[in-house]
This record gives structure tokens, C-alpha cells and sequence, in this order.
């Protein structure tokens, strides 16, 4: 087992670093001392401190080399893990993978949506796997479930709200939109990161990370309403009303993964306890209505 002393010199290798948690997790990497390797399908500006690599992990074998120890820290969707990890020829030089899933693995299980069991399935699969693949190759793993990310404007939730809003200046909800809600800061999740890489506690360990606020489904409108310094008009539209907008608007890009299983979800609690991270490794999100969301471009 690494112990503290041995994260110095240490190699951080992150995947999906473009990704709304990498653009908070590589500035507290560098912060905290570790030499980074950063992996985006796309090319990446040039950063001081950052050694780029464009690869599809897909296609392409991770890039270890086995003279030294490395932190994986993947932030790419799950299911790409388990393949990139059986095609590695220096598994050894892997000392512990910090990755993520979702709390999606509950909340969409029973989905009447089939495209969300399947990705439910895929989650589930590429967790196990990924376990496995430790346990055979003696690695540490520490596994996150954050429930709905927001934070620099790349997410399909808080960000969705606030382009509506933007375009069409009110939002609808079906019924009263109470399902309660916990949205997590991705900056909390890279600070989550930092803080189970350095807990002997965290190793092994499967954890749900959500916000530091529990809120309706509408208040959380409400709030992006007010951080978009808009006066809140919210209405509400019976189901079969709320089904043919969505018909309507599936043509648009910007609202083309709406499903009606997401209507129905808005006056359903999707809220999961992260009081064990809490004691294990200190995690401890901020509230959403007391701070920037990243939707003011």
C-alpha cells in the first residue's frame, strides 16, 4: 500500500482531462507537486507544468512506462477503462486508479427509457470489471459515484437549465417539480480526487459524492434563474404537454438527449448520503445556490 511519502515524484495520469472535473483537477495536481500526463480526444492549448497527449482510448494503449509509478486518475467515461486497462503491456507501474461512475447505477436502473438501462449496464459492468482487473494485478482503486456534476458549463443539467432560460426565457416543469436534488461542483470532485489519493482509508473503497445542498428540482431552476439574474418564470404542463415539446424539440443538438424519463424524474429524490467520504478523506461540497455554477458565458 502507497503510503504519503510515496506521492513524491510521483506520475499523474489523467484521462479525460478536458473533461468538466479535469479542467479543476490538473491546476490541483500541479498544485500539489505531481508531474501530469493529460489525455483529451481533442488537442489541448499548451500548459506550463502539462504534458498533453491526444489519444482515443479506444484505440490507443495508455502510455506507461514502467520506470515510474503512476496515479491513474480517469475522468474519461468508465466503460473505456477496463479495455484500456487489458491492453497494457506494464500494468505494475499503475500504483493506484482513482475513476469515476455515477449515481445514475441506482437512480436509472429501473428507467422506462431502454438507452438508460443499457448505459446503466455498462456502468455496472465496466465497475465490476475494473475491480476485478485490481484485485488480479494487486492495484489500488477508490471508486466515485457523483450524482449531478455542474460546474464550467459542460454538463447536460444545470448547463441544459440555463440554455433553455437563455433561449426561450421560462422553463417548464411537470407538476410541481419536488424530486429533491443534490448537484455537485466538479471542483469538489477534484478536490475529492487530491483527498482520497493521499487516504489510506479511500483504498478499495466505493463512494457516492454528491452536493452540499438538497434542493427541489425547482429550486434549482429557481437558482439558475437568479444566477442568470433573471426574474424566475416557471410553468407547469401536464405529462402528455410536456411530451410533445419534447418531440418537437428533438431536432434541436442542444436538447436532442431529452427523454421522457427524464420528465418523469423531475418529481422524483435522486439524493445519496456522502457522509462516509465525509469521515474517510474529508470530502465536503459546497452549497449550490451560494456560488458560481459555471453558466454565465
Amino acid at each position: 500500500m502507497m503510503m504519503l511519502a510515496d506521492f513524491i515524484q510521483t506520475h499523474a495520469l489523467v484521462t479525460g482531462a478536458s473533461s468538466q472535473i479535469g479542467r479543476f483537477l490538473i491546476p490541483r495536481l500541479k498544485m500539489a507537486g505531481f508531474t501530469i500526463t493529460a489525455i483529451s480526444r481533442q488537442p489541448q492549448p499548451y500548459q506550463r507544468g502539462v504534458t498533453w497527449q491526444q489519444l482515443d482510448l479506444q484505440v490507443t494503449t495508455l502510455p506507461i512506462s514502467p520506470s515510474q509509478p503512476y496515479l491513474l486518475f480517469h475522468l474519461a467515461p468508465l466503460p473505456l477503462l477496463p479495455f484500456g486497462l487489458a491492453r497494457l503491456a506494464q500494468p505494475a507501474a499503475i500504483k493506484r486508479i482513482i475513476a469515476f461512475s455515477s449515481t445514475s447505477c441506482f437512480s436509472k436502473r429501473t428507467s422506462t427509457d431502454p438507452q438508460e438501462r443499457a448505459i446503466v449496464a455498462q456502468l455496472t459492468k465496466a465497475e465490476q470489471s475494473l475491480i476485478n482487473w485490481c484485485q488480479v494485478k494487486q492495484v489500488e482503486w477508490t471508486l466515485f459515484r457523483p450524482t449531478l456534476i455542474y460546474g464550467c458549463g459542460q454538463d447536460k443539467n444545470v448547463s441544459f437549465i440555463a440554455q433553455f432560460i437563455r433561449r426561450f426565457g421560462f422553463f417548464p416543469l411537470l407538476g410541481q417539480g419536488k424530486g429533491l436534488r443534490q448537484p455537485v461542483h466538479a471542483d469538489d470532485l477534484a478536490a475529492a480526487c487530491i483527498q482520497a489519493a493521499l487516504s489510506l482509508t479511500a483504498v478499495n473503497r466505493a463512494y457516492n459524492l454528491s452536493g452540499g445542498q438538497t434542493l427541489s428540482y425547482r429550486a434549482m431552476v429557481e437558482a439558475i434563474f437568479q444566477q442568470l439574474g433573471k426574474k424566475p418564470y416557471i410553468f407547469s404542463i401536464p405529462l402528455p404537454a410536456f411530451k410533445l415539446l419534447v418531440y418537437s424539440m428533438a431536432w434541436l443538438p442542444t436538447f436532442a438527449h431529452l427523454s421522457t424519463a427524464m420528465i418523469t424524474r423531475m418529481n422524483q429524490d435522486l439524493c445519496f448520503d456522502h457522509s462516509t467520504a465525509h469521515h474517510d478523506f474529508g470530502y465536503c461540497p459546497r452549497k449550490f445556490s451560494d456560488n458560481d455554477m459555471g453558466i454565465l458565458k
